[in-house]
């Protein structure tokens, strides 16, 4: 049992694995100091909001591998796997890094195409080819009117590079605004416009889950940052409507969480809850709004995709994601029921995770932005607890259920894996003036 992650990290996914790692650490500890430097401060096009992203985009993208033993154990098309997660993991570092709106446009479309590989190759079910193609609509379809709005503002401005974006009088109309605006919300996804996600989520492998809710709904939010300098004059005209729409469809959909069976289904709901807050705190414009935004966005990258481990995890051993089958796991895996534990608590913004630092900030934006929002927020924040209580006593409490034929304990990459999200989590939040105060 104990020595499958070295039989594992063989041959040439060890190098890959390896590779992503070394970029990631040298990422990590090496880049900080260019921002001390005037001539290096956007080195490779990035600044403190890419730097963060980019830094999630390279971690997530080495779980992923991690993640999918089951794919390499059985040789299922294991070389093309990892051929299609380098490929994304390059997507995301030149979207996060693009210093031109139009690459960054070319790139923010482009890393819909590995992500519809992996849920069309690696997908459990069937419908998995209805899920792709309403991945693939629901956000072409959005960000088409983005292009056009793309090539007005160069046809205003001369220009389209993201740092010398600034409120124009040449660039008005609300059709102007709702183009820009509208790719990003429905890739967070905002409410009415989310019902690709749990379908996407569910019928994607572990990988798919893993990137889609740790990096590719993080995209949505990286560019209402970008073009928000266009549109600061609009924004204050619109955002009642969409902090009203998102908070109140965030209630809505916790309500959703608590009525779902399904453990992959469930956690794909909490995402776009969380995402509802995330989307208001942008729309506020405030100081405390947009800098917490960034922290929850990287909170929630770490800990949705820590649990869609867990229920990959109990998955391999069921064979079902329903919560009433795979119930009393505490029985059978009191060592994966501790993992539970400190990932349900981070993903209710429990200290000392980063989650709680985000939700605080978000809290006290909403509520100084508008005193009407606190009874939307706290209706909000407690079905947040509620359904997360709901996921965890059940998953993990309970009689085991009877027809349960074969399970095996936590091996040591499982545990590797899972610490490997927990672990960031907790620590970043030490370094508060790198995530949230970098304006």
């Amino acid at each position: 049992m104990f020595l499958t992650p070295l039989c594992l990290f063989s041959g040439f996914w060890w190098m890959i694995c390896s590779l992503l790692f070394f970029v990631s650490f040298l990422y990590l500890f090496f880049f900080p100091y260019f921002f001390c430097w005037g001539g290096l401060s956007y080195i490779f096009g990035c600044d403190l909001i890419s730097y963060g992203l980019v830094l999630l985009s390279l971690w997530i993208c080495v779980l992923m591998v991690l993640a999918s033993e089951s794919i390499f154990r059985l040789s299922y098309f294991s070389g093309f796997f990892l051929f299609v997660v380098i490929i994304l993991t390059i997507m995301l570092y030149c979207t996060f890094s693009s210093v031109g709106l139009l690459s960054f446009y070319i790139f923010f479309e482009s890393s819909l195409i590995p992500t519809l590989f992996l849920i069309l190759g690696w997908g459990y079910q069937p419908e998995r080819v209805q899920a792709g193609i309403y991945l693939l609509f629901y956000t072409l379809l959005a960000s088409l009117p983005l292009l056009v709005g793309i090539l007005y503002v160069y046809d205003s401005l001369g220009s389209l590079c993201l740092f010398l974006l600034n409120d124009n009088k040449y660039l008005v109309g609300n059709l102007f605004y709702v183009c820009m605006v509208f790719a990003f919300l429905v890739k967070m996804p905002m409410f009415m416009v989310h019902l690709w996600l749990p379908s996407a989520h569910v019928e994607a492998p572990v990988s798919g889950s893993m990137i889609l809710a740790g990096v590719l709904l993080k995209l949505g939010g990286y560019g209402l940052l970008r073009v928000f300098p266009l549109l600061f004059s609009f924004g204050f005209g619109f955002g009642v409507v969409w902090v009203a729409l998102s908070l109140v469809g965030g209630v809505f959909v916790s309500l959703f969480c608590m009525r779902q069976t399904d453990l992959k289904s469930l956690i794909a709901y909490s995402s776009v809850a969380h995402m509802s807050m995330v989307i208001g705190g942008i729309m506020t414009l405030s100081y405390w709004g947009v800098c917490s935004s960034f922290a929850l966005m990287v909170a929630h990258g770490l800990c949705s995709s820590g649990l869609f481990c867990l229920s990959n995890i109990s998955y391999e051993r069921f064979g079902s994601r329903s919560l009433l089958i795979s119930s009393g796991l505490i029985n059978l895996m009191p060592s994966m029921t501790m993992w539970w534990f400190l990932l349900s608590a981070c993903n209710m913004a429990a200290p000392p995770s980063l989650n709680l630092l985000g939700e605080i900030g978000l809290l006290s934006s909403l509520v100084s932005w508008s005193w009407c929002l606190m009874f939307v927020l706290v209706f909000l924040s407690f079905f947040s607890a509620a359904y997360t209580l709901y996921m965890y006593s059940y998953s993990q409490h309970g009689s085991i259920y009877s027809g349960l034929y074969s399970c095996s304990l936590g091996y040591v990459r499982e545990f590797l894996l899972l610490f490997l999200h927990w672990f960031p989590l907790n620590l970043i939040i030490l370094s508060v003036d790198v995530t949230v105060f970098w304006i």
